[in-house]
C-alpha cells in the first residue's frame, strides 16, 4: 500500500502497486479533485506542492483496512453492484482519505 503525502501531511492511502499509486495520484483528474476537495475549509492540495508517494505506514494501513471493513459492513451485498464478483475488480485499487473531507454545500442542498 502507498500513501499520498502533501506538505508533510498524509492525505490518502491506495492498495495498489507503487506504479498504480503514482499513476493515479498524479493524473490530471485526481489533481483537479484534490484541489477542489477541502478538509477543515482548506484545499487538500494547493496545486503547486509536491505530491509525494511513499510506502504506507502500519497505522495508515490499519486506517485503510478499518475504513474498507466499515464500508463492507454497511453495504447491502444483495443489491450493491460494487460487491459483485468480477475479474475486473482484481485490477481496481481502493483509495481511503486519511483526512476528514468537508461536505460540499451543494450536496447538502440536494439532500434537504
Amino acid at each position: 500500500m502507498f500513501t499520498l503525502e502533501i506538505d508533510g501531511t498524509a492525505v490518502a492511502v491506495i492498495n495498489g502497486t507503487e506504479e498504480v499509486a503514482r499513476d493515479l495520484f498524479t493524473c490530471d483528474g485526481f489533481k483537479e479533485d484534490i484541489q477542489a476537495m477541502t478538509s477543515e475549509g482548506r484545499p487538500l492540495w494547493n496545486g503547486t506542492s509536491e505530491l509525494k508517494v511513499r510506502p504506507a505506514t502500519e497505522d495508515e494501513i490499519e486506517v485503510f483496512e478499518d475504513a474498507l471493513a466499515e464500508d463492507d459492513a454497511d453495504a447491502d451485498f444483495e443489491t450493491d453492484p460494487r460487491h459483485a464478483e468480477s475479474e475486473e475488480d482484481e485490477d481496481e485499487a481502493d483509495i481511503v482519505f486519511l483526512l476528514d473531507i468537508d461536505e460540499d454545500a451543494d450536496d447538502d442542498a440536494l439532500h434537504s
